[in-house]
This record gives C-alpha cells, sequence and structure tokens, in this order.
C-alpha cells in the first residue's frame, strides 16, 4: 500500500545513491495532488470505521451467542480483520508513517509494517469467503448444510482463514512502495504485484461469481415449483457484500497492473493520483459493512443498543396496545330463560 506524501522531505531511511541508468528528469516524483485530502480522509474514516465496526461486533457476538448459528461467527470474523485492516493499513501505514513519523523510519520496520498489512487485507477479504460457501451449501444442499455448519466448526475454519491470511503476508516483506521507488518494476515487483492481485481480487471474486450465480440460479428455478423462491435477507446481505467489495477493490487492481506495465506510480502524476484514490475507495471497504447490515437485516437491527427513536416507537407501540387492552368489550347478549 503507497502512502502519499505531502511535504517533499528527504527521504531518511533510503539510501542517498541515485540509480546510475535513470536520467535526473526521471528522477522527478510525482506530485500527490490531492494535497492533505487523505489525511483527512483516513482521519475521518478511522474515527467512524473503528466504532462502527466494534458496534458491529458486538451485536454479531450477541446474535452468535443467542441464536448458535455459523453465519454470524463468519460474520464475526468479516468485522474483526475490518478492524485489523483500519488499524494496520489506515492507522500505521497511512496516519502515522505518512503524517507523523514521514519517512523518518527504520527500513525493517516499513517492510515489517507492509507484510502485517497485507496479512490484515488478506483476511479481511478472505474471511468473506466460508460465508459466501456457507450460504451457498444452506441454499443449494440443505441437508448437508444441517450436518457440516455449526459454530465449532466455523471456528475451526476461521482459525484456518487468520493463520493462511498471516503467512501470505511474509512474502510482501518485500513489496516494493510505488511512490518511493525510482526504479521500474523488477521481476520480483511484477511477481508480488500479480500474487497480490490474484489473492486480493482475482480468485476471492471468481469464487465470489460461481457460487453467487449458482445461488441466483438456484432461487430462480424454486424447490421444485414454477414459482421463484423470493430472495432472502441473509442472501441479500451476503450479495451486497461481495458486489459492495468487487466494485471498490476493483480500481486499485487496475492501477497496480497499469504500474506495473504502462506508466509508475513515481514519475506520472495521473497514476500517482488515481493510485491515491483507488486505495482511499478500498479502504471504504472496511467501514461500509455496519450500514449493511442494518440495512437488510432485522435481527441485526435489534442487537444494536436501544435509540431515543426505538425507545419512542416501542413505548408509543405499548401504550396503544395497552389503549387496546383498556378498551371493555362489548357485553354479550344475554341468553333468554328457557
Amino acid at each position: 500500500f503507497g502512502r502519499c506524501v505531502m511535504i517533499d522531505w528527504p527521504n531518511v531511511t533510503a539510501s542517498g545513491r541515485q540509480e546510475p541508468d535513470l536520467q535526473p528528469e526521471e528522477l522527478q516524483k510525482s506530485k500527490c495532488v490531492l494535497g492533505f485530502i487523505p489525511i483527512i480522509y483516513y482521519s475521518v474514516l478511522l474515527c467512524v470505521g473503528v466504532p462502527v465496526n466494534i458496534l458491529t461486533a458486538v451485536a454479531l457476538s450477541k446474535l452468535a451467542w443467542r441464536t448458535k448459528k455459523a453465519l454470524y461467527h463468519y460474520l464475526l470474523a468479516v468485522t474483526a480483520s475490518d478492524i485489523l485492516s483500519q488499524l494496520f493499513i489506515i492507522f500505521v501505514g497511512f496516519l502515522l508513517e505518512t503524517a507523523v513519523f514521514h519517512r523518518d523510519v527504520p527500513v525493517f520496520l516499513l517492510h515489517s509494517v507492509s507484510a502485517a498489512e497485507f496479512a490484515a487485507n488478506h483476511a479481511s477479504i478472505w474471511s468473506t469467503v466460508p460465508l459466501t460457501v456457507d450460504r451457498y451449501v444452506a441454499l443449494c444442499h440443505p441437508l448437508l448444510h444441517r450436518q457440516i455448519s455449526y459454530p465449532a466448526r466455523a471456528r475451526k475454519i476461521i482459525a484456518v482463514v487468520l493463520v493462511l491470511s498471516l503467512a501470505s503476508g511474509v512474502p510482501f516483506f518485500w513489496w516494493s512502495d510505488m511512490w518511493r521507488n525510482s526504479h521500474p518494476p523488477t521481476e520480483l515487483d511484477a511477481l508480488l504485484i500479480w500474487t497480490h492481485v490474484t489473492i486480493i481480487y482475482f480468485l476471492p471474486c471468481s469464487i465470489f461469481l460461481v457460487l453467487n450465480s449458482l445461488i441466483i440460479h438456484k432461487l430462480r428455478r424454486g424447490p421444485k415449483s414454477r414459482h421463484p423462491q423470493r430472495l432472502g435477507k441473509t442472501t441479500a446481505m451476503l450479495l451486497a457484500i461481495t458486489s459492495v467489495f468487487s466494485v471498490l477493490w476493483a480500481p486499485r487492481t487496475v492501477v497496480v497492473i497499469y504500474h506495473l506495465y504502462v506508466s509508475s506510480v513515481h514519475r506520472d502524476w495521473r497514476v500517482h493520483l488515481a493510485y491515491d484514490l483507488s486505495n482511499m475507495l478500498a479502504m471504504l471497504n472496511t467501514a461500509v459493512n455496519f450500514f449493511l447490515y442494518c440495512f437488510v437485516s432485522k435481527p441485526f437491527r435489534s442487537a444494536q443498543p436501544p435509540t431515543n427513536a426505538s425507545i419512542s416507537s416501542l413505548y408509543s407501540g405499548n401504550n396503544k396496545r395497552s389503549q387496546r387492552d383498556s378498551i371493555p368489550s362489548s357485553p354479550r347478549r344475554a341468553r333468554k330463560p328457557s
């Protein structure tokens, strides 16, 4: 993940040697035309996203404990991974390194943070894959779903996903910062970039596309009837999560590949601008699930702390019910004595 540097300070962590094969005009850095907008954007996103995700985690924990369904364990894993992404990528990567420490940071620490960022990012994305598989099995193979879907197995699957995500972040210790490096992408850069876009976009999106298509096809056919089934709220929530992810992460995937083969982020301010904007869109994905859950899921809304509006509506409902109960019933017609 790149950092947009607003002030042209010397790079104290990088070597002072210039590449002998590059001309002085080629060493000119592309300017960050957004100025301080990314800092403001990421600060607001962090201040809103972390509390919102904490509320989401609390509500999902209540639902997981109350319903004993594997679904809420998967959603809880997605939320926890989003929180990790916000802390490592937005707080440490974009805010601390850019706005506070700038580039006066040891190189080893920069690479270690980079590996942690990619690990958190992979966990955030791949936690959605077991959720998609669970919904596919539930709709297309309901009998099998009753046998294999339970909280204990869900927790084991989540643990495996987290361990694999952590391991997949290790190679990105050698990730080349696109903004700082003046040299063209090397073979190692190309290998890491293609590994990155495959792990975070092409492979999970392929899984989402196939399974969601099978789910929609199953719902259109209906259970041995001519009438298609209605789209359940859980399925609608799954489609919303995967669709929003596919849309928000597509620009970053395109810009990274464009940087590799066409023009460098370091040299072209337009590619730099596109890279910054695509990062901002991608990070928005870590804060939108709460609003999707509230919009789609009634159990999730009921698990939230009561607000004044919900209390007033509850009070008005109880008041109407009490008034209805207080209205005397019409007297029964007395029977004539026989």
